[in-house]
Order: structure tokens, then C-alpha cells, then sequence
């Protein structure tokens, strides 16, 4: 699997990227190296699929799967390819508050400490639907860990496509997003037309 070691700040700056969309609560003090640098209308359809990866933690021929999908679906590619990278279950287990950055959420999946409908499961790029049950398994709910994740993550606001019990570390999926219900900074217009050349 590869891993990109570039400092998450130093990341969010290349991309003219708010570190609170990972979770990260950290602020940089330099300067956006872009600021004030005049883009190519290439450079800018790049920077946005490359936010998109980024914030979403998926790599470039996943990305690509996501976006072949997103167009086999009824509606515009853009806001399906948006929906799609929500539904993940790692960004699922980061919206309901049991995990304090994206980059934790997938770990957490990876550990087997997630539960869909009863079942464990251990692929974080996994798509909820519509009335799936979410939950930490109880071996770990009493953990220190996400006594700590709460604390962080309380004052977090819980998407309304998602219902969360934050005491018993459970959620529901209530509906599919909708791209107005995703407060992520990425232009996907861009991105559809970086794909469609």
C-alpha cells in the first residue's frame, strides 16, 4: 500500500486546503505557496481531484474506479462522485464522531473494531446504504481511546444523513448525502471536466 509521508500541513498548504476538513486541528502559520500564483485551467482541475483524494484518503486508480461509477450512475458525475467518496465507512465512522481525523476513522476499520449490521468489518473504502446500522464491537467500547475521541469530537456536527448515539458508539444511516449535506472544499465540475478530455 503506498503511503505518502509529506507532513499533512505541509499537504494543506500545497493545496490551499483548511486542515479542519481531516480533522486536524492544527493551523499552519506560513503562507499558501499558490496564493497569488496564477493557475492553468489544467492546474486548477488537478489541484481539486487532488483535494478530493486527499481529504477522502483514496489513492489515484480507486479514485479512478470512483469516478467510472459515478458516471454509470443516473445524475451528474460530479455530485455522484461526491456521494460515493461519502459513503465510505471509514469517512462514515469520522461524520459520526467516533474517530478524530479520516486518517484514524480508516484505522480503526482496519482493526476490526467496526461493526455494519452485526457483522465485523475490515475494508475501509466499504459503501454504507440507506438503514445500516454502525457500531464500535463491544470489546472496544470501553476503551480509553474513544473516551479521548469523544471529547475531541463532541462538538463535531453530525451530517443529517447520519443519526449517532454517541454513549453507545452507535449510528444509523438515515439517507444517502446529498452534495448540499457535504461540507467539502472541492469543485467537482472540475474534476468531471479533468476526466472527461
Amino acid at each position: 500500500m503506498a503511503i505518502n509521508r509529506v507532513p499533512v500541513l505541509k499537504r494543506c498548504r500545497s493545496l490551499d486546503l483548511d486542515p479542519y476538513y481531516l480533522g486536524v486541528s492544527k493551523k499552519s502559520n506560513r503562507k499558501s505557496r499558490i496564493a497569488g500564483k496564477k493557475s492553468s485551467e489544467y492546474g486548477l482541475q488537478l489541484r481539486e481531484k487532488q483535494k478530493a483524494k486527499f481529504i477522502y484518503g483514496v489513492l489515484e486508480k480507486p479514485f479512478r474506479n470512483y469516478y467510472a461509477k459515478a458516471e454509470q450512475m443516473s445524475g451528474q458525475t460530479g455530485e455522484n462522485l461526491m456521494v460515493l467518496l461519502e459513503r465510505r465507512i471509514d469517512n462514515v465512522i469520522f461524520r459520526l464522531g467516533f474517530a478524530r481525523t479520516r486518517k484514524e476513522a480508516r484505522q480503526i476499520v482496519d482493526h476490526k473494531h467496526v461493526l455494519v449490521n452485526g457483522k465485523t468489518v475490515n475494508i475501509p473504502s466499504l459503501l454504507v446504504s440507506v438503514g445500516d446500522k454502525i457500531e464500535i464491537r463491544e470489546k472496544s467500547k470501553n476503551s480509553v481511546r474513544y473516551k479521548e475521541i469523544l471529547e475531541v469530537s463532541s462538538s463535531r456536527v453530525v451530517p443529517e444523513w447520519l443519526e449517532a448515539d454517541a454513549d453507545n458508539l452507535k449510528g444509523e444511516v438515515k439517507s444517502l448525502p446529498a452534495r448540499e449535506a457535504i461540507d467539502v472544499p472541492v469543485n467537482e465540475m472540475l474534476i468531471v471536466e479533468l476526466y472527461s478530455k
